[in-house]
């Protein structure tokens, strides 16, 4: 570059520095997979790979939410056992399977360490050397029987990333701990799988940070780390709810991919947990034009067809295995206390339901009067069995991250057939809800109990797209800057920076309270 001083004198400024060759490749290859994947995508896959790592490490063996009973029924998967084996058990009716020995040994020592928990501030491990003596074992060959009716009555759908684990620990010979953890993995390879496919739905839309916010949030990353059928249940949840709101709020076609990934999630999460079957459900109202599939100016019968066919199957599926667990609730009530055992009765509550529906309203009202604020917490992080509830600082951090997520997020176009949906949209959260509260009535409640008892904030986590994007909606207000813009880059980085702080502060007061 030459600059002219006066006219006798020049002086030649240096060129600037081109970028390094491998700077400018880097670069080019990030922009490339952003493009490709989309921010969201790429933020989720690392932040929920460490964390779900470090939770998947952090939780002692069979801590996480009725893990013992999940463990049972992804090995009792791994090894061909998809239907409910009736066992026998002095108590009353029991399912369950057989497990070696060796891991029994480690889930008895587990049970009654977090059941015997000392007084604070003494840690709730009581000998981290028992976990690395009796985690160091070979998995025997030798089994015993042991109890999981309340996982007997999942279907074995949800347990097959789990039951991968235990069928590659057994391949490569791993230890007990080594089996514990590749179990666990597998969970959380399939969780980060899956759902990164949700956020590249979205990709391109600011509304991705909402779908973000809701897949690391601590509790949902907690059981992602831990072996329980709610990790590709809540996967596929969110899936669905992606799919959902590009093809129906936002207006857009799915391409192919999505459109498989639309009717394969239609069928198999109804079979993953009750409670969510509706939601499955609402690809329906995805616009046929929308689909992948064939053109969008004549719309031929088959394609007309095809959301409803895999909606069919998903129902039939959903009511078939139904009737097959239906028997495990008999079994129920060997979860509590001995003196209540036999008082869970699923035919007498529903009973009551139908002739008496104002007395369960009375009991659905007692329930939010007195737990609401524990639901509250929870949807954030209770962690396992050992009951820590996550620090006010996460809370806080993941309510500012939803509230940039929310006010980031576009304004959905509402069309005269679009606002109808909605509606049934919302129609179908609220009936989940209700689905939740009743099922827990049914199958956990004992008869003439003063509440719904059984309910926990992380079964309104696969809710909580659909929920909110109902809200979008409907609500104009967004965030904008001094010129009317919404501060995409800025929303984006709160929202990662504050799901990291809500991360690391769980992990910081889990390790302290059951570690010390």
């Amino acid at each position: 570059m030459v600059t002219e001083v006066n006219d006798s004198t020049t002086i030649t400024a240096p060129e600037p520095a081109a970028p390094a060759p491998k700077t400018a490749g880097l670069r080019r290859a990030v922009i490339d997979v952003e493009r490709r994947f989309g921010s969201a995508t790429v933020v989720f896959v690392l932040i929920a790979g460490i964390f779900g790592a470090v939770w998947s490490v952090l939780t002692p063996p069979f801590w996480g939410h009725d893990e013992i009973t999940q463990f049972g029924r992804a090995y009792q998967v791994a090894h061909g056992g998809f239907l409910p084996e009736k066992i026998h058990d002095d108590r009353g009716p029991a399912w369950g399977g057989d497990v070696p020995v060796s891991i029994d040994a480690l889930m008895h020592y587990a049970f009654n360490d977090y059941q015997g928990n000392p007084d604070e501030p003494e840690p709730m491990v009581a000998d981290p050397h028992a976990y690395d003596q009796l985690g160091g074992a070979a998995v025997s060959d030798q089994t015993k029987q042991v109890w999981f009716t309340n996982t007997a009555a999942y279907s074995p759908v949800p347990y097959l990333p789990p039951a991968a684990g235990i069928r590659i620990a057994e391949t490569f010979d791993l230890s007990v701990g080594g089996m514990v953890l590749a179990t666990r993995w597998a969970g959380l390879i399939a969780y980060l799988v899956i759902v990164g496919f949700a956020l590249r739905v979205l990709r391109g839309h600011r509304v991705q940070w909402l779908a973000f916010t809701v897949a690391v949030l601590p509790i949902a990353l907690f059981q992602a780390g831990t072996v329980t059928a709610d990790t590709v249940t809540n996967a596929l949840a969110l899936l669905v709810s992606a799919l959902v709101v590009k093809g129906l709020f936002l207006g857009e076609r799915l391409t192919r991919p999505e459109t498989v990934a639309a009717l394969a999630t239609t069928v198999l999460l109804p079979v993953c947990k009750p409670t969510y079957v509706l939601i499955a459900m609402l690809t329906v109202l995805i616009p046929v034009r929308r689909f992948g599939f064939g053109g969008t100016e004549r719309i031929a019968v088959w394609q007309r067809a095809l959301p409803w066919v895999a909606a069919g199957v998903g129902a039939i599926s959903f009511a078939v295995w139904m009737k097959i667990a239906a028997p495990t609730g008999d079994g129920m009530s060997l979860m509590r206390p001995e003196k209540q055992w036999g008082t869970v009765r699923p035919g007498d509550q529903l009973h009551g339901i139908l002739t008496d529906p104002v007395h369960f309203l009375q009991i659905f009202g007692d329930s939010i009067a007195r737990r609401d604020q524990l639901w509250f917490t929870q949807f954030f992080g209770a962690l396992g069995f050992s009951y820590v509830e996550v620090p006010a600082l996460t809370i806080l951090a993941s309510l500012l991250a939803f509230t940039m997520s929310i006010g980031a997020a576009e304004r959905f176009p509402a069309r005269g057939a679009d606002r109808a949906r909605t509606w049934l949209v919302l129609l179908t959260v609220a009936a989940s809800v209700a689905m939740i509260y009743v099922t827990l009535y049914m199958s956990f409640t004992p008869v003439g109990y003063f509440i719904i008892d059984g309910v926990q904030g992380r079964y309104f986590v696969p809710l909580a797209v659909l929920g909110l994007a109902v809200v979008l909606r409907w609500m104009p207000l967004r965030l904008t800057d001094a010129a009317g813009r919404v501060p995409v880059r800025g929303a984006a980085i709160t929202v990662v920076t504050a799901t990291s702080v809500a991360l690391i502060a769980a992990v910081i007061k889990y390790s302290t309270i059951v570690w010390g």
